[in-house]
């Protein structure tokens, strides 16, 4: 009786490491898929300062949005809006691998432009 009984346990841990490999593969996936969204992250907060650097710089606005879209992922938006004598640059991406899903990655820098910086400290030092 007690090879049956044995003979009955043998697709468990056939089962059991099945679970266990499916599981650790979906876990693998979602840090692999975890690690991209960073890196898609740091991208685009690297191509809103430069693009923050070149609009401050009086560059004109379409080699300020080609600056920033070469350090950006690829398919990011840039959009670039100057409000007073700050300049806010804009990047919005959607992550790699999973990008069906409804998630992106969005990150701004403001510069100060250097126009302003010679206007405000003149004007300050006429008022005196």
């Amino acid at each position: 009786m007690r090879g049956c009984e044995r003979g009955g346990d043998r697709g468990f841990v056939t089962a059991e490491a099945a679970v266990v490999l499916s599981v650790l593969v979906a876990f693998t996936m979602a840090l692999v898929w975890g690690l991209l969204v960073v890196a898609a992250q740091i991208e685009c907060v690297d191509a809103a300062r430069a693009g923050a650097r070149a609009a401050a710089r009086q560059d004109p606005a379409d080699a300020v949005v080609t600056v920033a879209r070469d350090a950006a992922p690829r398919g990011a938006r840039v959009n670039v809006a100057r409000e007073g004598d700050r300049v806010r640059v804009t990047v919005v991406a959607r992550p790699p691998v999973l990008s069906g899903l409804p998630f992106e990655v969005r990150e701004e820098a403001v510069a100060l432009a250097e126009d302003a910086v010679g206007a405000s400290r003149g004007a300050g030092e006429a008022g005196r």
